[in-house]
């Protein structure tokens, strides 16, 4: 045999052993996505089915919203109105999570069973498909999973996204996502897309009347998108906030309302996922005062858990906070995002809140932890004025279908946060 020969038949061989090698890979991480999968349909069923045996939440008389002329869900009542705050819920929907996404799943409905609100809002991060913590891209699943849990416990509830519901790298855009939750099958979930021509999905109110037809209180809901400035995967911390155009779109149909309110200005409340870049002034304003009040900043209630620069908002500002003051409208806003931030403080006559989260999955460790976990519950009384309150979830009035974990009631940060912002209550 001659010697190209040989190398000629050398060559065939060695490209054989290439191709075996890259065929089993191309196998073994067929077999592998096919485990994670399959494990991942089984975590969905197992939590689908501690959904499907909770029970509805028992209302002596329960509230019901019809849509108004002006395209909003209204309630209608003489009373209080109680709505809870939930947020960042963290869902992951993949293997890594499944016993978190149950701990989650169990503390929301057992609060809301508890607290029998009127309305929930849930301020975003429902979902979270970072595949290294969760296991999954599909953020779909867990969106699902969540509206699921709401229907079968009977209670109306709306949302608005935070910049996790839908990451670049997830398998749903957040279009897509908003369809889930305006599918007819979730007869109590509010959410509405809101107008096309405005940035964001989910921007749009709900509104309490009184009996005399009289608008008592607007909720508004507003998206805050996610990253900015080519920061695509997030890994930067560019957020992004309010858009100019969003701001104009609030202050059109807050006068649409007072137009149809016999010429008053409603009182609102507005609810967004990520924190306005005045919750970092105010926040700064009260620390550097010695954690005293100031002329611009009052304490209201809770604390600051994150540590860095404490408050995490976008650098741009599209003049919201300055629109919400001009107009006289908006006596709060409420948010979640930065998950150990939980402190309300009234600025220049606005009350900015964050509220306690649910968050089991995105702070390393975070599921061992109590002193965040909770949500908030707001009074909205017929004359318009409102009370809230923090609500920590390891309280006993809170039962739970599952077993409820032991957490360490410490904060997260411990030493790491001032003297001062530790003792904040």
């Amino acid at each position: 045999m001659s010697k190209k020969v040989k190398e000629k038949k050398s060559k065939k061989q060695i490209g054989k052993k290439i191709l075996k090698i890259f065929l089993i890979i191309i196998l073994i991480i067929a077999l592998l996505a096919g485990i994670i999968a399959c494990i991942n349909v089984a975590g969905i069923k197992s939590n689908s089915s501690f959904v499907s045996s909770l029970k509805a939440v028992e209302y002596d008389n329960q509230l019901k919203p019809t849509l108004d002329d002006n395209g909003y869900y209204t309630f209608v009542t003489d009373e209080d109105f109680k709505v809870v705050q939930i947020t960042d819920v963290h869902i992951g929907g993949g293997f890594l999570c499944i016993e978190k996404d149950r701990k989650a799943l169990n503390a929301v409905s057992a609060m809301i069973t508890a607290e029998k609100p009127d309305l929930v809002v849930v301020t975003g991060d429902i979902t979270y498909p970072v595949p290294f913590q969760a296991g999954t891209f599909n953020n779909k699943m867990s969106a699902k999973l969540f509206a699921d849990m709401m229907e079968q416990l009977g209670v109306y509830w709306c949302l608005v996204f935070g910049n996790h519901d839908t990451e670049a790298y997830s398998y749903y855009t957040r279009e897509e996502i908003s369809d889930v939750y305006l599918d007819e099958k979730y007869e109590h979930c509010l959410y509405q897309s809101g107008p096309e021509e405005v940035d964001g999905c989910g921007n749009y109110f709900v509104n309490v009347k009184n009996t005399k037809g009289e608008i008592t209180q607007s909720l508004a809901m507003l998206d805050t998108h996610s990253y900015v400035d080519n920061d695509w995967l997030g890994v930067l911390w560019k957020y992004d906030t309010v858009h100019e155009n969003q701001v104009e779109w609030y202050e059109q149909e807050l006068k649409k309302l007072q137009a149809q309110n016999n010429g008053v200005m409603p009182k609102s409340l507005a609810f967004f996922h990520m924190e306005l870049p005045e919750y970092q002034e105010a926040w700064y304003e009260y620390k550097d005062n010695g954690y005293n009040d100031t002329e611009n900043v009052q304490y209201v209630h809770g604390k600051a858990g994150e540590t860095g620069i404490i408050v995490y908002p976008s650098e741009h500002n599209y003049g919201f906070f300055d629109k919400m003051v001009e107009l006289g409208s908006t006596q709060a806003t409420f948010c979640g995002h930065d998950h150990l931030n939980n402190f309300a403080v009234k600025y220049k006559g606005i009350q900015l809140s964050y509220s306690y989260t649910i968050d089991y999955l995105a702070y390393t460790g975070i599921k061992d932890y109590g002193l965040q976990r909770g949500c908030t519950v707001i009074d909205i009384k017929p004359d318009g004025s409102f009370d809230s309150r923090l609500e920590n979830y390891y309280q006993d009035k809170y039962v739970t279908a599952d077993e409820k974990e032991e957490a360490v009631m410490e904060d997260y940060y411990g030493d790491e946060l001032d003297l001062e912002q530790r003792e904040l209550k």
